[in-house]
């Protein structure tokens, strides 16, 4: 990891500020969770983090930079990973280290796919904590693999921190190495989530605009 040093990154003094105080992964998540929802009413968008603290909305990657971000502040590895699903929208978390276990910092407007505690000994055992509840709109279980950790501290902070949009992010997160979490027979033999299960994912946190179509990214 690239040590953080903001005389190369160049945040505010109010930017820099606000991440420090966002000190611990629980603080992260409560800023996170609390920012309203970006459904992309101008069109689809992948904001930086300097963007997203400005405007003051996020969807999943969008969050997930700007934890990313607030980790690099404040002493831990800017790091990502990528839920890959089928026939669904992926999902990225910011995900870190503490004790030796994994968690994630989560940015979704669903009631599932949320924060997870540092309790998983794998980054498998943690993306396996997000495989029952990931479902697609026909209630079947959609995610199939999970991406090796990127770490957004080897890139030019102008491509994801501070500058216009974070596109190379989405695209390299995607890329890179996956590992799958079942086999293609046993994907075919997966169960529908039961009509309780379908009533718990459909609640939102915030509500969707009616005049948008929902986004790759909504997750």
């Amino acid at each position: 990891m690239k040590k953080f040093d903001n005389k190369k990154i160049g945040l505010t003094p109010k930017e820099l500020k606000e991440l420090r105080r966002l000190n611990t992964p629980r603080k992260i998540q409560d800023f996170v969770t609390t920012m309203p929802q970006n459904f992309e009413p101008d069109g689809e968008t992948c904001m930086s983090a300097r963007e997203v603290l400005a405007k003051r909305r996020s969807h999943c990657i969008e969050g997930a930079t700007l934890a990313a971000l607030a980790f690099w502040v404040n002493g831990r590895r800017p790091l990502l990973m990528d839920l890959k699903t089928e026939d669904d929208d992926d999902h990225v978390v910011a995900i870190f280290k503490e004790n030796g276990c994994w968690g994630a910092v989560s940015k979704t407007n669903h009631a599932i796919l949320r924060y997870r505690d540092p309790v998983y000994c794998t980054l498998r055992e943690l993306a396996m904590s997000y495989f029952h509840e990931y479902s697609n709109n026909k209630w079947k279980k959609s995610l199939r693999s999970y991406s090796r950790p990127l770490d957004l501290s080897t890139y030019e902070p102008k491509v994801w921190a501070t500058g216009k949009d974070a596109w190379v992010i989405a695209e390299d997160v995607d890329a890179i190495r996956h590992f799958p979490l079942v086999t293609r027979k046993q994907a075919r033999n997966l169960r529908k989530l039961e009509k309780v299960e379908q009533k718990a994912g459909s609640i939102l946190q915030y509500e969707r605009p009616t005049s948008r179509k929902k986004s790759r990214r909504s997750r």
